[in-house]
């Protein structure tokens, strides 16, 4: 395998990563950013109230996601042992 090849397959690898991650996470950030304000303004500090809403949201983004996910992370582990014969 040449150097070149392997700087295209982290390149990919690190692409399918962050397209994967990048709805929950965004997902999650949003609730936490809203949940902030809200406990700004009420001056509610209690940690909880912070974690469970986020935690909610990242897990119904992650099942409402799933079949994209899945499909992703399928056509990256194909395109990757597509291209064994040709590293060889």
């Amino acid at each position: 395998m040449d150097p070149q090849a392997a700087v295209d397959l982290t390149r990919q690898a690190i692409m399918t990563t962050l397209l994967v991650c990048a709805p929950v996470l965004v997902a999650g950030l949003i609730v936490g950013l809203l949940v902030g304000l809200l406990q700004a303004a009420t001056q509610v500090q209690e940690q909880t109230l912070s974690f469970v809403p986020k935690m909610v949201a990242m897990l119904v983004v992650t099942s409402i996601g799933m079949p994209w996910l899945v499909s992703r992370l399928v056509t990256y582990f194909h395109d990757l042992v597509q291209g064994i014969p040709g590293s060889l």
